[in-house]
C-alpha cells in the first residue's frame, strides 16, 4: 500500500528502550533535560557526530546512558544488568531467524 507511514523504530527493543526511559522520566527518576545532557554526552564520547537514523548505535548509545542512570540511582544494580544483558544475548543466539526472542522461564528464580 503506497502511503503508508514508516515504523518510527526500526527494532522492537529500540521502542522498548525509549518507552522505558519515557516511563522512568514520567515516575519522576530523572528529568528530559537531564535525560538529554547525559545521552548528548554518551554520543560525544562515542563519536557519534553524524546524522543519526535512529539505528543500532543510536540506541545502543541511549542504552548505555539508561544503565548507567539506573545504575547511579540504585535503581538496578550494575551486575543485575549485566545478568540480564547476558540471559538475553544468549536467548538471541539461541532463537531461530524470524521467531520473536524470549528468556528462559527458570531465569532469576523470583529473587531479586
Amino acid at each position: 500500500m503506497s502511503g503508508a507511514p514508516e515504523p518510527v523504530f526500526s527494532e522492537p527493543w529500540h521502542a522498548q528502550v525509549f518507552a522505558l526511559t519515557v516511563h522512568l522520566n514520567d515516575a519522576g527518576h530523572f528529568s528530559w533535560p537531564e535525560w538529554a545532557q547525559r545521552f548528548g554526552a554518551t554520543l560525544k564520547r562515542h563519536g557519534l557526530a553524524k546524522d543519526l537514523d535512529g539505528g543500532d548505535d543510536y540506541f545502543s548509545a541511549w542504552l548505555e546512558t539508561l544503565e548507567a542512570l539506573l545504575s547511579e540511582r540504585d535503581l538496578a544494580r550494575a551486575d543485575q544488568v549485566a545478568e540480564l544483558r547476558a540471559a538475553w544475548k544468549a536467548a538471541y543466539l539461541a532463537t531461530p531467524h524470524g521467531a520473536p526472542v524470549h528468556l528462559a522461564e527458570e531465569r532469576g528464580g523470583g529473587q531479586g
